[in-house]
């Protein structure tokens, strides 16, 4: 394959992926410039928020890294947090094994930088006939990517460079989960509304177990544990339905006869 028509394909398959990325991006660069913001006014520079959003790539635990980085040394409970907090990408992982299958040296890649994001526009979206699929889950990966990097990176600076106090700042990510909580509770259906009070219900319960310092673990443990066997009932079957598109019929003008062959052949 010539070189032109290689870079003709990949071409196409990235004006086909960056439009959906667009709404992704702005999320993705304010969060990102809020984590990297927290990371400089805990002494770092902004090398680490770049370097850990390129190595890491994990919103969520990257949050919870800054702690980390700042109490005792402990792998074990750090490897078990990491592996609770983002244990739902196991599932995400084998839903897309049957996609990712053939696509060569982009495979490793793309397992590796699998988001929330990243997997909705890749599990849903369906590809013009005419773009490459590895190239369009590789740019559809790599763009999400480089958001978070560049957001964490622009925090980083601002973030070391903040000439005010910036004690309580901790709090903006308790307050962004809390908002995001309340805006899929209020536009939830009831039985999303029992997945929400199953988390509560679980962080109370390991809260009160096991203090404030050992409840995060348990707390994610339990909430695995139980979305596993309460899955049957959680999950809608009406989604379902909803995601299996209609046959498709063809209307026939009883006026009017055709031949087999011609009805092959249109």
């Amino acid at each position: 394959m010539q070189t032109a028509e290689r870079r003709g394909i990949r071409l196409e398959a990235l004006k086909a992926a960056f439009p959906l990325t667009v709404p992704i991006a702005l999320g993705f660069l304010f969060l990102g410039c809020s984590y990297g913001m927290l990371m400089g006014t805990k002494g770092f520079t902004f090398i680490w928020p770049m370097c850990m959003s390129m190595f890491i790539f994990a919103g969520s635990m990257e949050f919870v890294t800054v702690n980390l980085l700042l109490s005792a040394f402990n792998p074990i409970a750090a490897f078990l947090l990491a592996l609770m907090v983002n244990a739902r990408h196991l599932f995400y992982g084998l839903s897309m094994l049957g996609r990712f299958k053939g696509l060569g040296w982009k495979r490793p890649y793309l397992i590796f930088g699998m988001c929330d994001e990243t997997f909705a526009i890749n599990s849903s979206t369906r590809i013009p006939e005419n773009v490459d699929r590895g190239w369009f889950y590789l740019w559809v990966t790599l763009l999400n990517q480089l958001y978070w990097v560049t957001g964490a990176t622009l925090g980083g600076v601002i973030g070391s460079n903040i000439p005010f106090d910036t004690q309580g700042l901790d709090f903006v990510l308790t307050a962004l989960f809390l908002v995001i909580f309340l805006d899929q509770w209020t536009g939830a259906k009831r039985r999303e509304h029992l997945s929400a009070a199953i988390g509560i219900l679980a962080s109370i319960a390991c809260l009160t177990l096991f203090g404030t310092k050992n409840f995060m673990i348990p707390a994610m443990a339990a909430m695995i544990i139980l979305f596993t066997l309460l899955r049957p009932y959680l999950d809608d079957p009406r989604d379902e339905s909803a995601d299996t598109p209609p046959e498709h019929t063809t209307q026939t003008d009883p006026t009017t006869t055709t031949t087999p062959e011609k009805e092959h052949t249109r």
